[in-house]
């Protein structure tokens, strides 16, 4: 999505021909649904309709829009027939057209709204684990604030990525969205415990994670529990993160599977 932004910003001071192919009907088993959409140059691509035979062929038949001048097309593909070399069972209409202003500006428009519906992630600490995170959860569709004090330990932020440099955590995490993230993993134990028990007590959170081993979740647990936490409280805690059974504790393996975790709770959390 924000490659594809980049393109429309660019698109503004240098307008160039592109053709807007989009999904517009998507029945069965499809690479993408109805609305997912990608803009195609003579020698650049930016957005995916779901690769494979489908999208190679929607490029083929935009460039030769492109050189031929033409405004619109539209196809079907019949994802397991004799006309597409893809066996997904499907059916999907594509619609592609000559970009203008007015597209741009509806484009423009559907993204704005995209990001602003995009949930909150909150991830206190920096760090190792903390900077691996960043690099792979930053792709994913969310809004990932990052917090920590110590400035030097970010490193270079990836893009998309919000960050907080404040030792004042409390204010962040009171005025996040409901169905908000919230993921732990700070140098002090102590400062874990603060954030975890304010997070628990929100009631309102699709997700709190916190980084550690299973003795550290009983003995937070313990300390919760003496201060009056509701039991329903302390199980919605995830901790440990990424827990897939996997016994690798190397910072990017760690952050794979918490990534995946995220997915699953903040993304599509369940009813």
């Amino acid at each position: 999505m924000r490659e594809v932004a980049r393109v429309l910003q660019h698109w503004h001071r240098h307008p160039e021909q592109l053709i807007l192919v989009r999904v517009t009907e998507a029945k069965g088993s499809t690479p993408r649904e109805t609305g997912a959409f990608m803009l195609v140059g003579t020698c650049f691509l930016a957005g995916t309709v779901g690769g494979g035979a489908l999208e190679h062929e929607c490029v083929a038949q935009a460039r030769q829009m492109l050189c031929q001048h033409e405004k619109l097309r539209e196809h079907e593909f019949i994802l397991g027939g004799q006309n597409t070399n893809q066996c997904c069972g499907g059916w999907a209409r594509v619609r592609l057209e000559r970009v203008t202003p007015d597209i741009v500006d509806e484009l423009e428009n559907n993204i704005r709204q995209e990001l602003e519906a995009r949930p909150v992630l909150l991830m206190f600490g920096a760090g190792h684990v903390g900077r691996a995170l960043a690099y792979s959860l930053a792709p994913l569709p969310l809004r990932l604030i990052w917090i920590d004090p110590r400035e030097h330990e970010f490193g270079p932020v990836p893009a998309g990525v919000e960050t907080r440099i404040t030792d004042q955590w409390e204010p962040i995490l009171h005025t996040a969205p409901a169905k908000a993230g919230v993921l732990v993993l700070t140098p002090s134990h102590t400062l874990d415990a603060l954030i975890i028990e304010s997070a628990l007590l929100r009631d309102d959170l699709s997700y709190v994670g916190l980084i550690g081993s299973a003795t550290k979740r009983r003995r937070f647990e313990h300390s919760f529990r003496q201060l009056g936490m509701e039991e329903e409280r302390l199980q919605s805690l995830i901790c440990p993160i990424g827990e897939r059974g996997i016994r690798d504790k190397r910072p990017e393996v760690i952050a794979a599977l918490v990534a995946a975790e995220v997915v699953e709770h903040v993304l599509h959390p369940s009813p």
